[in-house]
């Protein structure tokens, strides 16, 4: 998995390409009308029901707009609110208060509906002993926004990239001439290259995860778009020999049922993929 030091560096890049993109020579409404040095004050209203997720983003955001800027937290990352509620007030520099508000905006509106429905899903799997994971199918450019909004909502993070762990899918194997062969040759392969990376191996059927059991090179087994009963039957088969993953079309509706089958882990690109933005205001006031 992506360690703190680089997580945080995705968050930097985030963060001054969002400015750069938004600001560009210069946010010429603000300088057009507004004089530089007034000082002013604005909160951020909650405007439906759900769980806040960014406040900690939109500190990062207005220090690096403007170090002088004074934010004061009322409602952390991770708390249930509801319509009325007020997150944080930022104090200072009106022209850098307007230069962050877009960005702040619309991070903590995703994010926090991201938190809200991945919240939802822990629920779901209370009194299981699944967890519930992220994807890939993450907006391009902000993965790392997504991810930390799902650590918020209780969820988490599955691989961040191609990079921190094999996922050996039907197009991998395939291509690799089938399931044998292609965990041999990444077997190899990280040997050779000294790395130590977890392994995923996709089985689409029953005599997929007999043949992955029997190579012994997995970590896990990727169970995916089977339905339930067939989910029971391939937990069941694998016997704690290795961690187990459901994945493929898992809802609100079906979620609990592939929990019970006793799979260590649901995956699901629903998470980041398909989410209503959470709405959010950022108000002046005297």
């Amino acid at each position: 998995m992506i360690n703190s030091f680089d997580f945080q560096k995705e968050i930097d890049f985030i963060i001054a390409n969002a400015i750069r993109e938004d600001i560009g020579q210069g946010d010429h409404s603000s300088l057009a009308c507004i004089p530089n040095g007034t000082f002013g004050k604005a909160h951020l209203i909650v405007k439906d029901k759900g769980l806040l997720s960014g406040v900690e983003f939109a500190l990062k955001v207005f220090k690096y707009v403007d170090p002088k800027l004074n934010v004061k937290i009322k409602i952390n990352d991770g708390s249930i609110v509801k319509f009325g509620d007020i997150a944080f007030e930022v104090i200072g520099s009106q022209q850098s208060i307007l230069k962050s508000e877009r960005l702040v905006l619309n991070a903590m509106q995703r994010m926090s509906a991201i938190s809200t429905k991945t919240s939802e899903f822990v629920n779901l799997l209370k009194g299981t002993n699944t967890k519930i994971l992220d994807t890939r199918k993450t907006t391009p450019g902000i993965r790392a926004l997504e991810k930390w909004a799902v650590s918020i909502g209780g969820g988490i993070n599955h691989r961040f990239g191609l990079y921190d762990m094999i996922m050996l899918k039907d197009n991998h194997i395939d291509f690799a001439g089938g399931i044998t062969q292609a965990l041999n040759q990444t077997v190899q392969y990280l040997k050779h290259n000294n790395l130590n990376l977890k392994i995923i191996v996709e089985a689409r059927d029953m005599d997929e995860i007999d043949e992955i059991i029997k190579h012994g090179g997995a970590n896990r087994i990727l169970i995916d778009n089977f339905g339930v009963s067939e989910t029971k039957k391939a937990v069941d088969f694998i016997a704690g020999r290795c961690e187990t993953e459901s994945s493929g079309g898992i809802n609100e509706v079906t979620l609990r049922h592939y929990a019970e089958c006793g799979v260590d882990f649901i995956s699901s690109g629903a998470l980041t993929h398909s989410v209503h933005n959470l709405d959010l205001s950022l108000k002046v006031f005297k």
